[in-house]
């Protein structure tokens, strides 16, 4: 069994066919979802679809892209909504430099909420970091400071560096199927040397397809294609890549018990 520990049920392209989208998920042998949430005014949606299948989980939080609409954002909001028993995560949350789509002061201080959050709860972090290798690292290593927090990178694509930083802080990385695509090599090489404790696999869908499905709706049963990937990077078996993916999974997200 694989678990797609990153995706957007709720987004265009999957919210239409959700049901059929999570049979075929599970037709290929994916047997859990983390619906992740980046806005507020999804939050609902987000978990109602957890509330509808007892194989997906929720999060709840505020991607950098909307990290100006969401600046007032206090942690009592994220707190309240981590009260329901499907919700297992924060996030996604973190710094993107990359398209600037928010103010960088603003994305720095509410990924800092989103911290403070996760500190308190202990549900784990989902970090998104995009162009902000030099801020996410020293903002998480400062937090650090102020106390642990369990936390992932998802959809890894940064340098080995910043990845090798991220494990020795404790964190987790979450491959997607970028690492599928053809001039991913600094990316596969890394997919190759994480620790086999430290390692997910995700959709990110509707984003991303992995080969053979690149142009295509990525969909949550594509997790199977970037496991089998993953694995022959790594020389092992699919199956034993999938097992110790989702003993990390399970290990991670505590509450997802």
């Amino acid at each position: 069994m694989l678990i797609d520990s990153h995706c957007h049920l709720n987004y265009k392209g999957l919210v239409e066919d959700q049901d059929e989208v999570l049979a075929r998920a599970r037709a290929a042998g994916i047997g859990g979802f983390l619906n992740i949430s980046t806005r507020q005014s999804e939050w609902d949606a987000v978990i109602a679809t957890a509330d509808r299948n007892p194989d997906v989980w929720a999060t709840v939080g505020i991607h950098p892209h909307e990290a100006d609409e969401h600046a007032d954002l206090g942690e009592g909001a994220l707190l309240e909504a981590t009260r329901h028993p499907k919700v297992i995560g924060i996030g996604e949350t973190g710094l993107d430099y990359y398209y600037d789509h928010s103010d960088r002061a603003v994305q720095q201080a509410l990924f800092r909420t989103h911290i403070r959050v996760s500190r308190e709860t202990g549900l784990p972090l989902i970090i998104h970091t995009r162009d902000a290798e030099e801020d996410t690292t020293r903002i998480i290593e400062e937090e650090m400071g102020e106390g642990a927090f369990p936390a992932l990178i998802h959809c890894f694509t940064a340098s080995a560096g910043f990845g090798a930083r991220m494990v020795e802080l404790g964190l987790t990385i979450s491959l997607s199927g970028i690492v599928t695509f053809k001039n991913a090599k600094e990316l596969q090489a890394f997919a190759a040397e994480v620790p086999a404790d430290r390692l997910l696999v995700e959709t990110d869908s509707p984003f991303l397809a992995p080969v053979p499905h690149r142009g295509k709706t990525c969909e949550p049963a594509y997790t199977a294609d970037t496991a089998r990937f993953v694995a022959g990077l790594r020389g092992v078996a699919v199956e034993e890549l999938a097992a110790q993916t989702t003993a990390n999974f399970r290990k991670l997200f505590g509450k997802a018990a």
